[in-house]
């Protein structure tokens, strides 16, 4: 199954932020949508960074606790690893884990068509697995 599927079935939707956004809206943002990370979109929607509820809790731990006159410029991971609607879901989640990351932006043609987390993969691979286990099921019982 590719990422084009999984979005197909799940939405296209993504949550952004400004990069002058504090931290605080962030925060607020990815509970009001009830998401574990918002993207930080160049003007031509391209992501130039994602905020995750992980930057929140090392921005805690290192003592970082104004979220009001923090940006989330100044906090965002700009090093994003984007996926292709092309890409696999078994090429994604390989990707996600060996570079230890949660969140996957998709772009086609330079353009943000939308975010799979690792939860979206591993639900479709558990789909997939259920199915598979009832066809060969009814294969052995048949």
């Amino acid at each position: 199954m590719k990422l084009s599927e999984v979005l197909a079935g799940k939405g296209r939707r993504v949550v952004t932020v400004s990069a002058k956004s504090s931290i605080t809206d962030a925060i607020r943002t990815m509970q009001a949508e009830k998401v574990g990370a918002v993207l930080v979109p160049d003007s031509g929607e391209c992501p130039v960074g994602i905020f995750t509820e992980r930057d929140v809790v090392r921005m805690h731990a290192d003592g970082d606790r104004d979220f009001d006159a923090l940006t989330v410029e100044s906090r965002m991971t700009c090093s994003v690893v984007v996926g292709k609607l092309s890409m696999t879901i078994d090429e994604a989640l390989g990707l996600m884990t060996q570079r230890r990351f949660r969140h996957l932006p998709v772009l086609e043609d330079g353009k943000l068509v939308g975010l799979v987390s690792i939860g979206d993969l591993v639900k479709v691979k558990l789909e997939e697995t259920a199915q598979e286990a009832q066809a060969l099921r009814a294969y052995i019982t048949s």
